[in-house]
């Protein structure tokens, strides 16, 4: 089966495999004083399927040989190719994924990678494309610039772009570059502490933060396609401005680094906690990993499907019926298998589970 891929929002092609794949490590390139770029090629040869621009893969990695291991998603940031992928980390002080690639990861090491997923992928149409982000939230959006400029499209391509200064401020030139190549473009940059040598004019274009009352400065067109990846903060601002602004909410396509929003129908808003381990005893069944949450725990029979244990751990998680019908709990299903009951109305996209009624058959990996 696989599945009825119209059900669920956003869903696009089944992922190119299930589980891992070993990719090593070709070369690694330092691109901002906290920002630096693995290349990934194929250990054993076979090519890589072309991820489309915006996708992301999921790292497994083991930085404590007597600890489980952990997971870390990462966006593909350059032109989508079938002989490598580019993942670009920012090193995060306390980032223990981070840390341990920065630190431990060297030129010649296998990791186990995912295929792409996600749903933020570059759109068709004619319509204008504003892409706009801040700091690592760059790496998305810069393979969607790769792709438009490879293409050579003839659309108008707003790159509109924040960091603190230029020494913070990753893909410069080669975002620069890439703007060049495309016939009708426009580009901005905005510094919000310039260094002593960062030139008005030069390294950047303005002095202060990416908004709306900037969009409306430069001419921005209401009726394009805006693409947003960068800080919480900086897109919750710029998502409610941009719907105030006129612009239709399809037309906003955001892309969070870490969990998404809960949707829990009839349920009263209660106050957010980072994602744990569930109270009591651990469970002796398989492991369970929320791959955005960077959570892993053991499976229990006490809990009837894998919504209710992501309920325990405070995983955000999107329910209606919680009967496997409406398909609102969809999510990625990255490696792993599970059983379902009850049966599912209709099965989930292929590479897809419902975590409304499904139990875990091993140890599984959801994009949760």
């Amino acid at each position: 089966m696989t599945g009825n891929p119209g059900l669920a929002a956003g869903v696009g092609a089944p992922p190119a495999w299930a589980g891992f794949r070993s990719l090593r490590v070709s070369r690694i390139d330092h691109e901002s004083s906290s920002v630096f770029s693995l290349v990934l090629v194929p250990a054993d040869g076979r090519p890589l399927i072309a991820a489309e621009p915006g996708q992301f893969v999921v790292l497994r990695l083991r930085p404590n040989p007597d600890a489980p291991s952990i997971l870390r998603s990462y966006s593909l940031s350059d032109t989508p190719s079938a002989d490598h992928y580019r993942v670009s980390i920012k090193q995060e002080p306390n980032g223990l994924g981070s840390t341990y690639v920065h630190t431990h990861v060297r030129v010649g090491d296998v990791l186990d990678v995912s295929a792409p997923r996600g749903s933020f992928t570059l759109q068709p149409g004619e319509r204008p494309i504003v892409l706009l982000s801040a700091g690592v939230g760059a790496t998305p959006i810069l393979a969607m610039l790769h792709a438009l400029a490879a293409a050579g499209s003839p659309r108008q391509v707003w790159w509109l772009y924040g960091a603190r200064s230029h020494d913070e401020h990753p893909f410069a030139q080669e975002s620069r570059g890439l703007v060049q190549m495309l016939p009708h473009s426009r580009s901005r940059i905005w510094y919000s502490r310039p260094g002593s040598n960062d030139r008005l004019g030069r390294e950047f274009d303005v002095a202060g933060h990416l908004d709306i009352p900037a969009l409306e400065e430069l001419g921005v067109p209401r009726d394009a396609d805006f693409y947003l990846c960068g800080p919480s903060a900086f897109l919750h601002d710029l998502k409610v401005g941009l719907v105030a602004w006129g612009v239709a909410a399809d037309r906003v396509h955001v892309e969070i680094f870490g969990p998404g929003e809960s949707n829990t129908p009839g349920i009263s808003a209660t106050p957010v906690r980072s994602p744990h381990a569930p109270e009591g005893a651990a469970g002796e069944g398989p492991q369970v990993s929320f791959a955005r949450s960077g959570l892993t725990v053991r499976w229990g029979e006490k809990y009837q499907n894998l919504l209710e244990l992501a309920e325990a751990c405070d995983v955000p998680v999107r329910w209606s019926c919680r009967t496997g019908v409406c398909h609102s709990c969809e999510s990625g299903l990255i490696s792993g298998a599970v059983s379902y009951g009850p049966d599912p109305l209709d099965p989930p996209a292929a590479g897809n589970v419902l975590i409304c009624c499904s139990r875990p058959q091993d140890d599984v990996v959801i994009d949760l």
